[in-house]
């Protein structure tokens, strides 16, 4: 589990395919802190790590994973937004993010909000998932590219969000533009209330 805070940009160094699947290497400043098996959140999608050099790491993405995310439009060089799992013993300064990627959507619109930037995100419209919980709300949570944010202006197929200048500065946001493919994840409470009004129903 995760709580939406980036702790960094990680670049790719290395991609290597097996069958359905993609070995993606990273550079990273806390490599030495990890070990075989620990869970990341990369763009938001949770990950483990498979092997450690002294100065990378590597995860695995299997076939669903690069289907459902925008992990499979990576390139070397990219960076990406990468948090390690929540410490329990700490504040939650974000939303509870699972790490599990509900689809992508594209950015189709930017625009100057007084030093800050508002983003404007498109995704497929379907009626069944939204009654499962699959969507945006008028100030509630979205992650965007594993980036906890809060919902302006939300429709059917869309939302806005505003980015501080800071969260440009130190996430993938700043390379972002329109047409860009984001990963999204919908508020878990969300999905849970829906589960539950669908026994009242």
């Amino acid at each position: 589990m995760f709580s939406g805070i980036v702790e960094e940009m990680a670049t790719l160094a290395a991609i290597d395919r097996d069958q359905d699947n993609i070995d993606f290497t990273f550079k990273c400043s806390f490599v030495d802190h990890l070990k075989i098996d620990q869970s990341i959140s990369h763009n938001g999608v949770c990950l483990t790590v498979v092997r450690l050099t002294d100065d990378t790491y590597t995860v695995t993405a299997m076939r669903e994973t690069l289907i459902r995310s925008n992990l499979g439009l990576l390139k070397v060089g990219d960076r990406v937004n990468v948090e390690r799992s929540m410490l329990m013993n700490g504040r939650l300064d974000g939303h509870i993010v699972q790490g599990h990627v509900d689809g992508t959507a594209t950015c189709v619109g930017m625009e100057d909000a007084d030093g800050s930037t508002y983003f404007t995100f498109e995704y497929p419209f379907d009626k069944t998932m939204a009654k499962r919980g699959y969507m945006t709300v008028d100030k509630g949570s979205v992650t965007v590219n594993g980036v906890s944010l809060t919902v302006c202006e939300p429709t059917d197929n869309s939302f806005k969000v505003a980015i501080i200048p800071y969260t440009r500065e130190n996430t993938n946001f700043c390379d972002i533009k329109i047409g860009s493919v984001v990963n999204i994840e919908f508020d878990i409470l969300g999905k849970y209330m829906a589960r539950l009004l669908h026994f009242d129903a």
